[in-house]
């Protein structure tokens, strides 16, 4: 059974910076793609990174382009997100996500497994 961790999250002002990370139990870490995803309240899940099984290939939500850096460690089976310049509207929870069938990788449907979040508040 997959397991899957978030942690890191918390309240910060705007400019600050934050990492979150993510462990996984029950998979072979390094061979599967992971993906960050954030859900504001009375908004839609979205994709905010990617990052291909060897870290080879990232991609980023627009908005956090700059700002946010995806990384992983596969000997450690851990997966990052650095936080850069925080602003207000990053407000959200926070969600790793793994399993990805391949398709449009902002889609949350294309994800078997989550974790069940990190809140990451940020102040003006």
């Amino acid at each position: 059974q997959v397991q899957v961790v978030e942690s890191g999250g918390g309240l910060v002002q705007a400019g600050g910076s934050l990492r979150l990370s993510c462990t996984t139990s029950g998979l072979t870490f390094d061979s599967y793609t992971m993906g960050w995803f954030r859900q504001a309240p009375g908004k839609e899940r979205e994709g905010v990174a990617y990052i291909s099984s060897g870290g080879g290939r990232t991609y980023y939500e627009d908005s956090v382009k700059g700002r946010f850096t995806i990384s992983r460690d596969n000997a450690k089976n851990a997966l990052y997100l650095q936080m850069n310049s925080l602003k207000p509207e990053d407000t959200a929870m926070y969600y790793c996500a793994t399993g990805f069938r391949g398709g449009t990788w902002t889609d949350r449907n294309r994800w078997n497994s989550w974790g069940l979040g990190t809140q990451v508040t940020v102040s003006s």
